[in-house]
């Protein structure tokens, strides 16, 4: 009769009587009702305990697989979702950690020519030419040795013994020497940049060695020139010369005063009645016509011979001499039907003058007017010529206005 077995153990290993614990997430989950199935439970199956054990049957090997259960009893449990990632967290995912690589004593070798043919590796080698043969110095000849200074009387001194000769050093081939270059010749010195205005504190250049002077030669030390003195010369003769050069015309010439003399050469100053009105309409029309004049004058002269000569103007500030000569010639164009004026050289600068030949009261007369900066003269001349009517204006003009710096 066979002998009782202990007791077998369930397929999973667990112990009969104890259940397995359970997973406290999976514990708290509702579980799914059992499906039916056909096959008999492990309750209606037979105790394999208390089946007699076959004697003939051979003990179950390592290697026989346990079957697995078909179930464990309890639903799957779906996999966990993905993490949120905390605030500061890198959004990026996290690399996976390198596979170990174990050292290179445990790794398989390789065999870098694997499947390569090596079999030519025997190469002709070209043939050099053979070298040429060395040429050895000469040997050179013994020389004498010293026989050394007189002995003396005190004793005679030990004479070194002779050096033994030297064995003849190999020599290897003659190679031919390069060519030397000439050696640069060296640089000037630089001489340095010396101001103007500053004395040199460098001493004079020496002559060259072998150099002399020639017959005759006195050596002169060089002044040097200074140039600020023209430079001076020509800012104050641009600075103050244009000035005075435009300038000495106004100054000469304004301010002047003016007044009618009885007598000018062989020319009286007539004061009758017609005479006078005459004068003083040509005055009051020189005030209309030059507003700005500060001071008047109007005259008939005559001579004995019955020349008649009218002069009329006035003073005051004139910037531009030439522009008002031309203009006081418009204006007494259509009084005197004048031709084309022509202009009259005066002599003086910054004076301008204009004569031109007219009619008045049926005869021929010849009306001039010359402006410089400081004054107005015209005349109104009978029976002389252009020429001769230009100097008898300059005469009347000296006698009548007078510069005040003069």
């Amino acid at each position: 009769m066979p002998e009782p077995q202990p007791e077998a153990r369930p397929a999973d290993g667990s112990t009969p009587g104890t259940e397995p614990e359970q997973d406290p997430a999976v514990a708290d989950e509702p579980t799914s009702p059992p499906v039916p199935s056909d096959q008999p439970e492990p309750s209606d199956q037979p105790d394999p305990a208390d089946q007699p054990e076959p004697a003939d049957q051979p003990e179950p090997t390592a290697t026989a697989e346990v079957p697995a259960p078909r179930w464990s009893g309890s639903a799957p449990v779906p996999p966990p979702l993905p993490r949120r990632s905390g605030w500061g967290a890198s959004a990026e995912p996290t690399p996976p950690p390198p596979v170990p690589v174990g050292p290179p004593e445990h790794q398989t070798p390789v065999d870098p020519w694997a499947g390569v043919d090596t079999g030519g590796w025997d190469l002709p080698s070209a043939e050099l030419p053979p070298l040429p043969p060395t040429m050895s110095y000469p040997t050179p000849p013994d020389t004498r040795q010293w026989s050394g200074p007189p002995a003396s009387p005190a004793g005679p001194h030990p004479v070194p013994p002779p050096a033994a000769p030297s064995a003849p050093r190999a020599v290897g081939p003659m190679v031919p020497a390069r060519p030397v270059s000439p050696p640069a010749p060296p640089k000037p010195p630089k001489v340095p940049k010396q101001r103007r205005g500053r004395s040199s504190t460098a001493p004079p250049p020496t002559p060259p060695p072998g150099w002399q002077a020639p017959k005759g030669y006195v050596p002169v030390p060089v002044r040097r020139r200074r140039r600020w003195p023209w430079l001076l010369l020509l800012t104050l003769a641009c600075c103050c010369g244009c000035p005075a050069y435009y300038g000495f015309p106004i100054s000469a010439q304004y301010p002047a005063r003016a007044a009618l003399p009885v007598q000018v050469d062989d020319l009286s100053l007539r004061q009758d009645s017609r005479s006078t009105e005459t004068a003083k309409t040509l005055e009051n029309e020189v005030r209309k016509e030059h507003w700005l004049a500060e001071d008047t004058f109007a005259g008939v002269y005559s001579t004995t011979s019955g020349k008649l000569v009218t002069v009329f103007g006035g003073t005051g500030f004139r910037v531009s001499p030439e522009s008002d000569a031309e203009a006081e010639i418009s204006r007494l164009t259509a009084r005197y039907a004048l031709d084309a004026p022509e202009s009259v050289d005066t002599g003086v600068r910054g004076r301008h003058e204009r004569c031109a030949v007219g009619s008045a009261d049926g005869s021929a007369v010849v009306v001039c007017t010359s402006v410089d900066h400081g004054s107005i003269a015209t005349g109104v001349f009978t029976r002389l010529s252009v020429a001769d009517s230009a100097d008898l204006l300059a005469t009347l003009r000296a006698q009548i206005v007078q510069p005040e710096r003069g």
